[in-house]
């Protein structure tokens, strides 16, 4: 795979901050619009609540999968749950949820089962549905190195990689808190985000695990050397800072990467060459800017919607010239409003989904409303009617 040396890259990297950070407001391009829908989805049965909600994704029926961390949910909220029970409200719901496109939950299932012949993780992390409909989860707690797969019914199929086993960034069986998976049609080859503990992108195959390739940052080596914490106007780091925290395929073989905590998106070919990158709210520390992406449904896919769930936005991009054109959201706990939006899916009629980590706790729904023009920030998008 083609590699870069830092100081090739430093002068472009910076333009590229300098260029798309957050910007003037007062100014109007064409973009997609959003509206958010409040009433989905309806109402949990048993008096279910969720915990961190830390991944969301849509299958081929347009299908909207939830996943959260039950035990994330303090013993205030699951009354129902204590021994005895102090009070008839609340109970913990299944971890892995699934809704159709009015908001009614169909399957639910997941968690730790005594006996089981998978380790379900510590902390789940990462939701994806991939084209044979089989459902792919994640982890990130510091031994979580293994991702499992499941059919839609919460049937094991595989596990890859052992609880506690972890041994870096260059194990050729293991991962290290791996953030997120998704998987090529086309060669049934999953890429996996790795991670928290790791840092690169792993690829391997999506019915034996067998480890095909990895690379780190700009296609190097990877290297977990501490970083230490990001500082606004550095260099950009020959690795990734981490975590690595999601991984998305375009129909045009394009890799994108988020870096969270380095604000930036780098962009490879399937082989792990690097090809651009593009920085986002460049004065973001703690959490970073870039959580979560996926891609407009349009036959070019022009279109890139990045979560930051620490500035509390989503980001509209133009995908390949890596522009940022606009964003909507805002914190806070209204419908529309975000707190620690971690993760990003769209449906085949465009429309987003969502799901909060922290106290945000939930999953919410856009409405794509077509390309129309916009201001740079949309603001809130509650329905005009």
């Amino acid at each position: 795979m083609k590699r870069f040396t830092l100081a090739s890259l430093i002068a472009v990297a910076l333009v590229a901050a300098s260029a798309v950070d957050f910007g003037a407001q007062d100014d109007m391009v064409m973009a997609p619009k959003f509206e958010v829908d409040p009433a989905f989805p309806k109402e949990l049965p048993k008096h279910w609540v969720t915990g961190m909600a830390v991944g969301v994704a849509v299958d081929a029926n347009d299908h909207v999968w939830f996943l959260h961390r039950p035990p994330t949910i303090s013993a205030n909220e699951r009354g129902a749950d204590q021994n005895p029970p102090t009070g008839e409200c609340c109970t913990a719901a299944p971890p892995v949820m699934e809704f159709d496109q009015g908001g009614n939950l169909l399957r639910r299932w997941g968690g730790p089962v005594d006996g089981a012949p998978y380790e379900w993780p510590l902390s789940n992390h990462g939701l994806f549905i991939d084209h044979k409909g089989f459902v792919w989860i994640g982890a990130n707690h510091s031994q979580d190195a293994h991702i499992l797969k499941f059919t839609q019914d919460g049937k094991f199929v595989a596990q890859f990689g052992k609880f506690g086993q972890g041994k870096g960034s260059n194990d050729d069986s293991n991962f290290g808190s791996p953030a997120k998976i998704i998987v090529d049609p086309t060669n049934n080859e999953a890429y996996i985000a790795d991670g928290y503990s790791n840092k690169r992108v792993v690829v391997i195959d999506g019915d034996t695990g067998a480890r095909k390739r990895a690379w780190g940052a700009y296609g190097n080596k990877p290297d977990d050397a501490s970083l230490g914490r990001y500082t606004p106007g550095e260099k950009p780091t020959p690795q990734f800072r981490g975590p690595v925290h999601c991984a998305m395929l375009a129909k045009d073989g394009l890799l994108y990467v988020c870096d969270r905590q380095s604000n930036r998106v780098q962009v490879f070919n399937r082989d792990g060459t690097f090809v651009k990158e593009m920085f986002i709210a460049t004065k973001t520390g703690g959490d970073g800017s870039i959580w979560d992406l996926t891609f407009s449904v349009d036959p070019e896919q022009k279109y890139m919607y990045i979560a930051d769930g620490k500035n509390e936005r989503i980001y509209i991009v133009d995908r390949l010239k890596l522009e940022l054109l606009s964003s909507f959201g805002d914190g806070g706990r209204q419908p529309g409003q975000f707190f620690g939006v971690h993760s990003i899916a769209v449906d085949s009629k465009g429309n987003l989904y969502t799901s909060e980590t922290y106290e945000g706790r939930r999953l919410q729904k856009f409405v794509f409303k077509g390309v129309q023009r916009v201001p740079r920030w949309q603001g809130v998008p509650w329905p005009k009617k």
